[in-house]
């Protein structure tokens, strides 16, 4: 049985030939479209490199001719690898990044619109100031930052921080108990 390789070969004996890229794709591409669907392991995928092995054929005029075969192969080889390796490098950059959140329960959106009623109840008891400036804090400001909004000197702002935060826990703890 003749298949369409050994045809095109044939016909590629003599350098003389015109080299004929229709013939070379219609023997080439069932072959190359199963060796990269065994390296990826999507046969969707494994075509659609396939042609773009085979572009890559069509336009580099030297890989043309009897050798065309072998370059073909290499080439889409090497296209598979990178295609393996560019989907780690993206999966594992897409674990990396932040995920958003899952969606809530009606029992977690519950509690935490409870926990914020009992966090601003709290701070509505605290001192203006330490409420201030634990609201600021929270917000990201450095002490350099609380110091300039509260006007006092920087080297004091982490003995007030604390000062506020301990008032804070008092006063929650006395509305709501260990929680």
């Amino acid at each position: 049985m003749v298949d369409a390789r050994t045809e095109f070969f044939d016909r590629m004996d003599t350098e003389s030939e015109q080299w004929d890229f229709d013939a070379c794709f219609h023997a080439q591409y069932p072959r190359i479209a199963r060796v990269v669907a065994r390296i990826v392991g999507d046969s969707g995928r494994a075509e659609d490199i396939a042609i773009e092995a085979f572009w890559k054929l069509w336009r580099t005029p030297k890989a043309h001719g009897e050798n065309a075969g072998g370059w073909l192969y290499r080439t889409a080889v090497r296209l598979g690898i990178n295609d393996l390796r560019g989907n780690r490098r993206r999966d594992y950059y897409e674990r990396q990044a932040d995920t958003p959140p899952t969606a809530l329960t009606p029992e977690e959106v519950h509690a935490a619109s409870q926990e914020r009623g009992q966090v601003r109840r709290v701070l509505a008891l605290l001192d203006s100031r330490d409420a201030e400036l634990l609201l600021l804090r929270s917000d990201g400001f450095s002490y350099d930052e609380l110091a300039a909004v509260l006007e006092v000197k920087p080297s004091s702002v982490g003995t007030l921080l604390s000062r506020a935060q301990q008032a804070f826990r008092k006063e929650y703890l006395r509305l709501y108990g260990e929680q």
